[in-house]
């Protein structure tokens, strides 16, 4: 078996092997195709005793980690409100909001994946499986829990306090809606009311902020209105209110295009274009076209600048305009 065999090529044991080490090669397997590497070693350790297991070997050229592996989450990260002395710079902001973003990122597809997978094997009537599915969607669930509500704390408790300017006070009260929404994405009953609540008040404070401190062209603008209208598709199952922010915030920027500064212009652009992008999506004939695609949302500055990607997480907060 090559590191390429998907979940759905495996061969069925879930009715004639049943023994420990079954789960776990079948756990390292889900593990591999999550791409969760930090916190399973034990896990792979027991799976290649296996000589049907081969582990993935990765490219000879593949670069290291932007961060080390993570025990348990991500300490080279994790502020507490009391660490941080007054408001931070544009390039101290962006960096703390890539770091939390690259954690979340990671595990929010992980835990996308792993759901498709809970579903088919479901369908298949794997029960086995299906339990270490569960167990593992659940861990992963907490991670993110903690995650979120540690990038939260900092939210309410230092960073928006101290902000000073209308461009801060929107970054971070967009960023606030971005986490309560991560919750949302999961939590069930009560939990996901109370999340999603929570997200669309944030998101509210700063759209309200947003309208009288930034042009409809500066980037933290555009990428508010684009994660506030995934916010309704997603969260609220609301697509009219979703296409409706989406296209007044694309026809406003497109009136004042001209003004744009030159330092916004490539950042200004790509949002609108993710705004048209889910606007297609949204609105498109076939109502299937839109199933299990997932829609844009806004990156955070320092990551990539390739072009976004069909699942793209959030483009850059660019610097902000003179």
């Amino acid at each position: 078996m090559t590191s390429e065999t998907r979940l759905d090529q495996w061969p069925d044991n879930s009715n004639t092997d049943t023994t420990p080490f079954c789960s776990k090669t079948f756990l390292a397997r889900l593990c591999e195709q999550a791409e969760r590497y930090d916190g399973k070693m034990p896990v792979y350790c027991s799976a290649m005793k296996s000589p049907t297991y081969e582990p993935p070997l990765p490219p000879s050229d593949e670069k290291p980690p932007l961060f080390p592996p993570v025990t348990p989450f991500y300490p080279w990260i994790k502020l507490t409100p009391h660490q941080i002395g007054g408001e931070l710079s544009v390039d101290e902001r962006n960096l703390l909001s890539v770091a939390y973003k690259n954690v979340v990122g990671t595990r929010r597809a992980s835990w996308r994946i792993i759901s498709s997978i809970e579903q088919k094997e479901e369908s298949k009537g794997s029960e086995q499986h299906v339990s270490i599915i569960r167990d593992y969607r659940q861990k992963i669930e907490t991670e993110l829990e903690k995650v979120c509500q540690d990038v939260l704390d900092v939210l309410d408790e230092s960073l928006i306090p101290k902000a000073e300017t209308g461009e801060s006070k929107v970054f971070y009260y967009k960023m606030k809606g971005d986490y309560h929404r991560y919750l949302a994405e999961f939590a069930s009953g009560n939990k996901r009311k109370v999340a999603a609540t929570a997200a669309h008040e944030a998101y509210k404070n700063a759209t309200d902020v947003a309208q009288t401190d930034l042009t409809p062209t500066h980037p933290i603008r555009l990428g508010l209105a684009l994660n506030f209208s995934v916010f309704y598709y997603e969260i609220l199952n609301s697509p009219d209110r979703a296409c409706h922010l989406a296209k007044q915030a694309f026809d406003d920027a497109i009136a004042e295009l001209d003004s744009l500064s030159e330092e916004s212009y490539r950042d200004s652009t790509l949002i609108m274009q993710l705004l048209r992008d889910n606007l297609t999506l949204w609105t498109s004939s076939d109502g299937n076209d839109a199933e299990g695609a997932a829609p844009k949302e806004d990156k955070p500055e320092e990551e990539t600048a390739a072009a976004p990607e069909d699942k793209a997480e959030e483009p850059k907060p660019a610097a902000p305009e003179s």
